[in-house]
């Protein structure tokens, strides 16, 4: 579809034109005529995590999705070459699963607050001060760390997980917001480890359903508050308030629905509203926006990851080009990452 410069260029005025300016567009569509005729040379995919800007998102991404969608995907193409238009982490979780492809990351520095929130070292440590509590990692991990767990979630499973689990602790990391959410959820009592043994073993003991956390925190999510809804409610009575899970329980139960970015999506188009917000990632609204012209959603949001922006056509076309930045993982580290994203992957 996206063969020809002018149809291309049509394609994204009329999707996009309320984003970004037509001169920007025209430049834009040059890029995603070149990396479609990469694609085909090189026997290349590209995922696309719902966060991507939206030039991007709407055009050359084969497989578009959450966390738990993209792995599922990148664990069943047959390309030779896997370009993952998301940060860090989730490139290492489709090297896992396809060890003999080539996986690339556009850029070197989409990196993830929430995953350098949390060591191999830092599991280990858990483990030896919690002997046989399992070990829950969420998928904003890097892979030395899923390797010191029992078992992955993402944002759209975790209760499943951790119910499949059938335990009375359990680990879950290293998410502190999100792992109060599912306590929550799950009706278990929850507390917060720390680097310190000592901290809280005097309260472990008197509970008898815990979930075990850890202080971690997404830059993005953590900056969203109970006042800006309260704000927005004034101006906008009716307003539909969505919030992932690693935003605060206080922002969460303040809100309407929490999802994953995927359940956001599907809530959105299924429901009939006057308006929404999403407290989440800005550019994951303009791609609704884009592929739901009818609904309307407010475009109050001013907080972009960092890490995620690095993520571009014009670096998604120079990897392609020139084969950068390639995800190794060594191989005892994937073995052992694998059989914890395995046991997700298998829980529907």
């Amino acid at each position: 579809m996206f063969t020809d410069l002018e149809t291309t260029f049509e394609y994204l005025c009329a999707r996009l034109e309320h984003v970004s300016p037509r001169a920007e567009l025209y430049l834009q569509s040059e890029r995603i005529v070149a990396i479609e005729r990469l694609k085909k040379e090189r026997n290349a995919v590209v995922l696309g995590h719902n966060y991507m800007e939206p030039a991007l998102y709407q055009t050359v991404c084969d497989f578009k999705g959450d966390s738990l969608q993209l792995a599922r995907l990148s664990a069943e193409t047959d390309a030779d070459v896997i370009v993952f238009c998301g940060v860090r982490f989730m490139a290492e979780t489709a090297k896992i699963l396809n060890p003999t492809k080539t996986v690339l990351v556009p850029s070197e520095r989409a990196g993830c607050s929430l995953a350098a929130s949390i060591t191999a070292q830092d599991v280990r440590d858990l483990r030896a001060r919690y002997p046989g509590v399992p070990v829950v990692t969420y998928v904003n991990t890097y892979a030395d760390v899923k390797a010191e767990s029992d078992i992955c979630c993402t944002s759209s499973n975790a209760l499943k997980v951790i119910e499949s689990l059938n335990c009375d602790r359990i680990l879950f990391l290293p998410d502190e917001y999100f792992a109060r959410n599912v306590a929550r959820a799950s009706s278990k009592e929850f507390i917060i480890a720390t680097r310190d043994p000592a901290s809280l073993l005097k309260k472990e003991d008197s509970i008898e359903k815990v979930l075990i956390g850890w202080p971690g925190k997404c830059e993005v999510h953590e900056r969203f508050t109970v006042d800006d809804i309260l704000g927005v409610r004034k101006q906008f009575p009716d307003v539909i308030i969505l919030a992932h899970p690693e935003c605060s329980p206080e922002v969460v139960m303040a809100s309407n629905f929490s999802g994953s970015t995927s359940e956001m999506i599907r809530f959105v188009k299924e429901q009939e509203a006057a308006n929404y917000l999403l407290l989440t990632e800005c550019s994951m609204a303009d791609n609704i926006i884009a592929e739901n012209p009818e609904k309307d959603l407010l475009r109050l949001c001013s907080i972009r990851c960092p890490h995620m922006a690095q993520i571009t056509l014009e670096m998604t076309q120079k990897a392609l080009e020139l084969n950068r930045y390639a995800i190794e993982v060594p191989e005892d580290i994937r073995l052992r990452a694998k059989r914890a994203i395995d046991r997700m992957l298998e829980i529907r």
